[in-house]
């Protein structure tokens, strides 16, 4: 069973490599291709967030490339130079995405809603799981491992509800984004490959965990028998 494992392990943390790789290659290509409607990531986040009555929600720029995210602390939307400034298909299909997570903070998404109850715990057992485990198989200290285990299912359980998550933000976006007409029908295809690609990390993420998580279940029920 341990050596199927190992295989599965391997074939995921190959699949995560190839999905990033993926989602940098396509926003890289629909970089290029400016919307026909000439919108700016900044310009249809803003138009998004106000016809969903979110004039209230700021949207910021931030350094770097995919670093756009939606803070629902501060209840503000940080969107990359990239996005934010440029005009192009992928610069419009992050920053709408990201509009999608505003819209879900809104109308309080049950997955959503999880997610932020979620966070603290597994921040805190994120870090702490790594240092149990190593010290568990140090000392052979089945307890230290077992309490690792659960620290770390947490950290997967907290991946898995990320799942629908970013696929729900990731269907608002594409549906808002043409009955507003911020895309024509014809540049759908680009929209849908920008956002399929960055779901795939997500999925990628998920199960490198997943098989993490029973990888290290049967280490441990295989040590105690």
């Amino acid at each position: 069973m341990m050596p199927l494992m190992y295989l599965l392990l391997a074939v995921a943390f190959i699949f995560s490599l190839w999905a990033q790789f993926r989602v940098k290659g396509n926003f890289k290509k629909w970089a290029q291709v400016p919307n026909m409607n000439g919108l700016t990531g900044y310009e249809a986040a803003r138009r998004m967030l106000d016809a969903n009555g979110l004039h209230d929600v700021p949207i910021e720029p931030v350094q770097g490339t995919l670093t756009d995210h939606y803070d629902p602390i501060h209840r503000v939307v940080r969107l990359s130079e990239p996005v934010y400034y440029e005009s192009s298909i992928a610069a419009v299909s992050v920053a709408c995405h990201e509009i999608g997570h505003a819209i879900q903070h809104k109308e309080h998404y049950p997955m959503l809603s999880l997610r932020h109850r979620m966070f603290p715990v597994v921040n805190f057992a994120s870090g702490v799981a790594p240092f149990m485990l190593l010290a568990g198989f140090i000392f052979s200290s089945f307890q230290l491992i077992g309490l690792g285990i659960i620290f770390f299912s947490a950290a997967v359980a907290f991946q898995l509800v990320t799942l629908p998550v970013e696929f729900n933000a990731s269907s608002r976006a594409r549906r808002i984004m043409v009955q507003q007409g911020f895309i024509r029908n014809d540049e759908e295809r680009g929209v849908a490959k920008v956002l399929n690609a960055a779901a795939l990390t997500y999925v990628a993420a998920a199960l490198v965990s997943l098989i993490e998580l029973i990888r290290l279940i049967l280490m441990y029920l295989g040590n105690r028998d």
